[in-house]
């Protein structure tokens, strides 16, 4: 595995299957966002959507929380500043939620410990979602006089509009199985299994052509904001005839005709293509 990053609050590492993993390593204060820690993830997570080479994006955390939400340094700071440089910060952080939301590579958040805040906006950020069986998830904003605003509209999407108005006004925490049931956590293990978890996964999406990874996703954000109707249909049969003639469609298909591994798959143990 090689370091891409490795500074005092940030891991930025990539294996040789390209699976990149970005750390929050500020485990002494759970995690918690500052303005630095968000500007250097918007930066590592641009940088692994530019590069070819990168096929899975890992978002995890150091020691024993993913991450804590707002830093409490930092928020005290900001309540003395302007309606303007507030403004500005949360912009940054909302900056951050698109960057992630958006990015063209499949993204899976490994959770473990408690998820406060703006930790909860990241998992609904992410393609996938692993959490271990004692994880915990709390949107606690109005308890200290704010809202669940920037993360607002992720969280809302992930977990529907019902569960949106219970645990936006009740800041109660989620528990792992709770959040799963509710559509916050697609998969929950037992810490020591986690990885294990982690790792099928992984393999599933390595499995996959890059490009029909990117397409995939991009339809997911293309219905959610469509009528199905004959444009659309047609629109999708437009997209599914681009897939069959490209590159990745035709060695896809010969391949499993020909009963090896496509040219994308990184593992070459002589599996049969699914």
């Amino acid at each position: 595995m090689s370091i891409l990053l490795e500074s005092s609050t940030l891991l930025e590492s990539i294996d040789a299957r390209g699976v990149a993993r970005v750390t929050f390593n500020r485990p002494e204060r759970r995690n918690a966002l500052d303005p630095a820690l968000v500007a250097e993830t918007i930066g590592a997570l641009r940088r692994l959507e530019a590069r070819e080479d990168v096929r899975v994006v890992l978002l995890a955390g150091a020691g024993g929380s993913f991450c804590a939400g707002g830093d409490i340094e930092s928020m005290k700071r900001m309540a003395a500043e302007s309606f303007e440089e507030n403004e500005r910060d949360a912009l940054l952080l909302s900056e951050l939620m698109q960057t992630l939301d958006r990015l063209a590579k499949p993204t899976l958040a490994l959770v473990r410990g408690a998820v406060y805040g703006g930790g909860v906006g990241l998992v609904s950020c992410c393609d996938i979602v692993v959490a271990a069986d004692t994880a915990s998830f709390c949107l606690s904003e109005v308890k200290i006089g704010l809202t669940p605003s920037v993360i607002g509209p992720y969280v809302h999407r992930a977990i529907g509009p019902r569960q949106a108005r219970r645990y936006f006004l009740t800041a109660e925490v989620i528990t792992a199985i709770r959040a799963r049931e509710i559509g916050l956590a697609h998969e929950v293990a037992q810490e020591q299994e986690l990885d294990a978890v982690c790792a099928r996964i992984v393999d599933a999406l390595l499995a996959a052509a890059p490009g029909a990874l990117r397409e995939a996703k991009e339809s997911c954000f293309l219905f959610a904001q469509r009528v199905l109707d004959e444009e659309l249909s047609r629109e999708t049969a437009q997209r599914i005839a681009g897939r069959r003639i490209s590159q990745e469609g035709r060695e896809g298909f010969t391949a499993f005709l020909e009963k090896r591994p496509p040219a994308w798959r990184t593992d070459t143990k002589g599996r049969d293509v699914p």
